[in-house]
């Protein structure tokens, strides 16, 4: 089981929610030398931020709603993230076909001109025009397509990121409890008191600040911490859908549908394509959302439209949804929905704080956490301290950004019975402490042999310990995807080791 930490009473900060926004403000509060706890009601990047597009984007259709300061930062964002985390963080290029019924030639370039320059674009390649009668782009498209433009944009793990990003806390000494319920929090005088559930057991925990980090929770929970915020957010549903590679080279597409939607096609998985994604509003319990029959069919349809071999509901293996919660700024239509980020602080003199976070994308995540600590600064001064993540890199990120194959050749080196799959696996999950996984084996018999796919005892005994993995769901979907490729009777192996090293923990 991951270590446990010696609980001090009361905490500086207690963050609630174990997405992207909550471990981030968690890590960069714990590195300013706060004392921190984070609860987690399931399992870290168990709802939106394990089920986005996967992208770190500044959001190029965002620039139409003329959120240019949302834009801008976000494009900043993109190159400072990809040198704190090359492991899990790589460039990719994306292909915009275009056509007359569609956005003018002329509007698209201005867009991508923008996109360009805005955010002080330094390492990634700029904008290109691309013929697709000769570009290798063009080949799995319909007939009739001859222009596009290439620009560039990149991939991120997103479930990893937010587990490396606890992780990292943790190691600078934040609590992390994961499957901890918050049932309700209270002040007394400067200080929070709250009420947690955990293994059947309820427990009473103080903090001088609170953070309402939940995510699609964060409106429910609000009615837990009185008295509730000001704010608003509105759940909206994005769903997407993975079937057979679709194309074999390396570069992505977006797609701009008649009804003013877009939907990307995205290298997955090496032998899968993922497609995505959709925007409509969500009434219902966030932890049961799934892709609707309609949606599935929407972005089968939409695909269908741009490749030369239809996408059809046969084709698709697998299917994922998530709740975004966006700040509600009263626009009508879902997909036009802003995707900053707001910030309610609620500070009364003498009070404990607390700071609820609404919106916000996967992208921005690190800025909204130093955005959300330097409002709660003034009234915790164990925040106080500079800014500092834009220099440190998350844990096994300490290589260059544009070294992943030396170190994927390194690794190699190291263990030669290594698989070039496996070793590229390795390296892309954990970066430069693949090694410490890997110890001095001689082989896979070393690391307990094969449990599902190229997944070893080892590797699982690492994810519990160091990575608050419980369940097999946890392993093959969030720490990592290999749920794709592996047969039930592998799962089933799985399940059986992780019973055993969890109940020995």
């Amino acid at each position: 089981m991951t270590e446990t930490v010696a609980r001090p009473d009361p905490y500086d900060l207690a963050v609630i929610g174990g997405g992207i926004n909550g471990c981030g403000i968690a890590r960069d509060a714990a590195g300013r030398g706060a004392r921190v706890v984070l609860f987690e009601q399931g399992d870290l990047a168990g709802a939106t931020s394990s089920a986005s597009t996967k992208l770190i984007h500044g959001g190029l259709r965002y620039l139409e709603h003329g959120a240019f300061r949302l834009v801008r930062e976000a494009l900043i964002e993109r190159e400072i993230l990809w040198g704190l985390a090359p492991h899990l963080i790589t460039p990719l290029r994306f292909v915009l076909p275009h056509t007359p019924e569609q956005r003018p030639a002329w509007l698209l370039r201005l867009g991508l001109f923008l996109y360009d320059h805005l955010g002080g674009r330094r390492a990634l390649p700029g904008t290109r025009t691309v013929n697709l009668a000769r570009d290798p782009t063009g080949a799995p498209l319909r007939s009739g397509l001859t222009r596009a433009f290439e620009y560039s944009d990149c991939w991120v793990d997103d479930a990893r990121l937010v587990v490396l990003n606890a992780r990292d806390a943790a190691e600078r000494g934040a609590v992390i409890r994961t499957r901890t319920k918050v049932l309700g929090a209270r002040r007394i005088g400067d200080l929070w008191e709250i009420e947690i559930r955990a293994d059947g057991a309820s427990e009473r925990v103080r903090a001088r600040g609170l953070v309402n980090a939940a995510g699609p929770w964060v409106a429910a929970l609000s009615q837990c911490l009185h008295p509730g915020p000001t704010g608003g957010v509105r759940l909206v549903q994005g769903s997407h859908i993975v079937v057979p590679a679709l194309f074999t080279h390396d570069r992505a597409y977006l797609f701009q549908n008649g009804d003013g939607r877009i939907v990307f096609a995205i290298p997955y998985e090496g032998a899968f394509t993922l497609i995505g994604t959709t925007d409509r509003d969500y009434a219902g319990d966030p932890a049961r959302v799934t892709a609707g029959p309609e949606e599935v069919a929407y972005l089968c349809e939409a695909a269908s439209r741009w490749f030369r071999v239809p996408v059809g509901l046969q084709d698709v293996v697998w299917s994922f949804s998530g709740v975004r919660p966006l700040h509600d700024d009263g626009t009508g239509a879902a997909q036009a929905a802003t995707r900053d980020y707001a910030l309610d602080l609620d500070a009364p003199p003498g009070g404990a704080p607390r700071l609820t976070v609404f919106g916000g994308k996967i992208t921005t995540y690190r800025r909204l956490a130093e955005h959300a600590l330097s409002r709660l600064a003034p009234h915790l001064p164990s925040l106080a301290a500079p800014a500092w993540t834009a220099g440190a890199c998350l844990p096994g990120g300490d290589f260059p950004r544009n070294g992943l194959p030396a170190l994927v050749a390194r690794l190699r080196d190291a263990h030669p019975w290594l698989a070039a799959a496996h070793a590229g696996r390795l390296a892309r999950a954990y970066g430069t402490r693949a090694m410490a996984i890997l110890g001095d084996a001689k082989g896979a018999a070393d690391l307990g042999g094969f449990l599902a796919g190229d997944l070893t005892p080892a590797e699982v005994d690492h994810l519990v310990r160091f990575e608050w993995a419980r369940t097999a769901e946890d392993v093959l979907w969030r720490r990592s995807k290999l749920g794709l490729h592996v047969r039930p009777d592998e799962v089933a192996a799985l399940e059986a080791h992780l019973r055993g090293v969890v109940r020995a923990a």
